[in-house]
């Protein structure tokens, strides 16, 4: 996102994704790119011409690692060595701030020059030359001067004959000087061996081809079609760029005036969009009278011919595919059922029960109102001959659930009684059991609980004295008692704790007692380690041996 010192945002402000195209801010032209993130790799990117006014701050949010920010920037320089100076400048003449080579004015300069140049390996025209009477006044102490053999004597040297060809053809390459044995009258090339290896100048890499390459249009990758379907549009990056030394860099558009600029957007279709098509007519109607509904097949259909989703036809062109159909007003009566065979009380007073609806003549119908205010009785009085002496038992109302969610009990109460007249009288349980006896007790489920931590029962005590430790395993499960992870961390019950605290108390054998009162002079003596004084006093030998295999193992 990009967005200026005063808040205001440029691109993908407020937490809302712009669309790729351009955006004005902080005084250019923004050109903001987004590739398909599926098919391309290349990141988001924006791009100025500039200059800018005012300082711009870029925001990045990423979910995955950060991948970094590439930038660019143009900065106006002053120091620009132009071809037409590389050209006419004379030898001599300071280059950009820098002193170029000086050159030789005349036959005896030049036989110096290069005399020199092979005396101290250096190669002409890359090291200064160093006149006569210009040497070091003294060798360092650890060094012997070499011994040259007499001028005269030496018939061959190394002469630079020409250079390596430049690796490039503009924007800054680099070649080496050539150098080759010749002989020094007559500067024909000799066989290499004729000169000492030792004295052959390094070549050392020169610059050439200093001025800039043309520059080019750089077009940069269609965008994603605006449209899955149908004419849309696509978008493409063009900029002006110009290759110097080895690096190829973004430069302001007039330098590529020269060149026809490539379009930067283009129409496209990625296919013909689909289309809805009513498959069938309308079914008949679901009813035969009143209303109803009615269907037919509408399906989304590819230019291929082949039934696709719906999500790739346009949804709010989709034709109905159910209507209601009204087929007139039906003929309306009541409905019934047979009365019940069985009467709600076993005596006394009761009713039988039979269900009555109001429905259409027609058998598919549904129950429907309007048959009047002339409805049916569902009820009828029963009796089954008078209650008195009659034993059974009586069960009293469910008890809430034990739990306030899963599953859970109610409780009631059944009791055996006697019914006379107006009274119940209770009796002991045998009296009913001949009778088949209500249950006392039912599974309920309010709702579901959600997760929840279960756990076993703690295991044995690690040790039986002076702290050891028990544990249980935790589980959170669900109400289908499979593994969760929805249960709530901190009310997760302890996997392990602590048990036996107390000191480890020695058992008391009834026969190692001591037989003597002032045993404790024998173990300030330390006799204990004699048979005849452990027997002695051998409960106090016993304390004072537990006493210290306590202290060795607590070290």
């Amino acid at each position: 996102a990009l967005r200026s010192r005063s808040g205001r945002s440029i691109i993908n402000g407020n937490w809302a994704i712009d669309r790729p195209g351009r955006y004005e801010g902080g005084g250019t032209m923004f050109t903001y790119k987004r590739p398909n993130e599926i098919s391309s790799t290349a990141g988001e990117s924006f791009l100025a011409d500039g200059p800018t006014n005012e300082v711009l701050d870029v925001y990045m949010i990423h979910q995955q690692p950060n991948p970094g920010i590439h930038y660019e920037y143009i900065i106006p320089g002053d120091n620009v060595i132009s071809p037409q100076l590389l050209a006419h400048r004379r030898p001599g003449e300071p280059l950009n701030g820098q002193l170029g080579m000086p050159e030789s004015t005349n036959q005896e300069d030049e036989d110096l020059h290069r005399e020199t140049d092979t005396l101290t390996g250096q190669s002409a025209g890359t090291f200064p030359v160093i006149q006569p009477g210009r040497f070091p006044s003294h060798q360092p102490e650890n060094q012997v001067p070499a011994v040259q053999p007499p001028r005269q004597n030496r018939e061959h040297n190394w002469k630079q004959i020409g250079k390596t060809e430049c690796t490039t053809t503009c924007g800054k390459g680099s070649q080496y000087p050539v150098f080759h044995c010749v002989n020094r009258i007559t500067h024909e090339e000799v066989s290499e061996s004729y000169c000492d290896s030792s004295t052959k100048p390094i070549p050392e890499e020169e610059a050439c081809n200093l001025f800039p390459c043309p520059a080019f249009w750089d077009i940069g990758e269609w965008s994603e079609c605006s449209k899955t379907c149908g004419l849309g549009m696509q978008h493409r990056q063009i900029l002006c760029r110009q290759m110097y030394a080895n690096r190829t860099l973004t430069v302001q558009q007039y330098r590529c005036h020269h060149l026809e600029k490539p379009e930067t957007t283009s129409t496209c279709q990625l296919k013909i969009c689909s289309e809805w098509q009513i498959r069938t007519e309308w079914t008949s109607c679901s009813v035969p009278c009143g209303v109803g509904q009615r269907t037919r097949d509408v399906k989304c259909v590819s230019n291929l011919g082949d039934i696709v989703d719906d999500e790739e036809c346009n949804m709010k062109l989709r034709p109905n595919d159910i209507e209601n159909c009204d087929m007139g007003p039906c003929a309306k009566s009541w409905f019934l059922t047979e009365w019940s065979d069985r009467c709600s009380a076993e005596c006394g007073d009761g009713v039988r029960t039979r269900s009555v609806v109001c429905m259409t003549n027609h058998v598919s119908s549904l129950p429907l109102e309007g048959c009047g205010n002339n409805r049916p009785s569902e009820t009828t009085p029963c009796n089954n001959g008078p209650c008195a002496g009659k034993v059974e038992w009586f069960a009293g109302g469910w008890t809430q659930c034990s739990t306030e969610c899963g599953s859970g009990t109610q409780q009631r109460e059944v009791i055996c009684v006697r019914k006379t007249e107006g009274n119940f009288d209770v009796l002991n349980p045998y009296e009913c059991s001949y009778l088949e006896k209500p249950p006392s007790q039912q599974s309920c489920y309010l709702k579901p609980c959600g997760s929840k931590w279960f756990h076993t029962e703690w295991s044995t005590c690690s040790k039986s004295c002076e702290g050891g430790f028990r544990v249980r395993e935790v589980r959170c499960l669900s109400d289908d008692m499979t593994a969760s992870t929805q249960c709530e961390p901190q009310l997760k019950p302890e996997e392990k704790e602590p048990c036996n605290t107390q000191d480890c108390i020695p058992e008391i054998d009834e026969n190692c007692k001591d037989k003597y009162y002032n045993c404790n002079v024998v173990v300030q003596a330390r006799l204990c380690v004699y048979t005849y004084y452990k027997t002695a006093c051998c409960a106090s030998c016993t304390r004072v041996a537990n006493r210290q295999s306590g202290f060795l193992g607590r070290r």
